[in-house]
């Protein structure tokens, strides 16, 4: 396959176009992604993170401290796919758990912060009031400018 070359970076898949994507975790399984820079999203299925592709935007959205922890409703963690292609990890958990995961480089200036000023900006929050509804999934596409938004908001605080 030809190599496909844009944003001074080269890949052999033939998806051009940037998508912007929003992870749900607690921030303690957040930092310990932010700290090995890897994502893993829908507790560590394959098919979402191939759905990602080179330079496509993350942002994690944790609404606890911990899964049983307290309320938390932030933005954690922010940056781009790195290249690479998805692969299976080792779990820290005594059992057979092995999720997928991708590199990711993430903004190391970054700072959480609260989704709540946002909710009448973001495209997917603004006309739903049941918007943590469709976080469920562990994973969703967002618009540029939502993830614009978060990006500018993570570097204010």
């Amino acid at each position: 396959m030809t190599p496909v070359c844009g944003a001074g970076a080269c890949s052999t898949t033939k998806r051009v176009a940037i998508r912007y994507w929003l992870g749900v975790a607690s921030r303690e399984h957040v930092l310990r992604a932010v700290a090995v820079g890897l994502v893993q999203a829908s507790h560590g299925a394959r098919a979402a993170l191939e759905q990602m592709g080179e330079s496509d935007g993350m942002v994690y959205y944790s609404p606890k401290t911990q899964i049983d922890g307290r309320v938390l409703r932030e933005f954690t963690a922010i940056g781009r796919i790195a290249p690479g292609i998805v692969h299976q990890g080792e779990s820290a958990a005594p059992s057979s758990y092995r999720p997928w995961r991708r590199r990711i480089d993430y903004e190391t200036d970054a700072v959480a912060a609260s989704i709540r000023p946002l909710l009448t900006v973001l495209e997917f929050t603004r006309s739903d009031p049941d918007w943590g509804y469709q976080l469920r999934r562990g994973l969703l596409e967002i618009s540029r400018h939502d993830f614009e938004v978060i990006r500018r908001q993570m570097r204010r605080e």
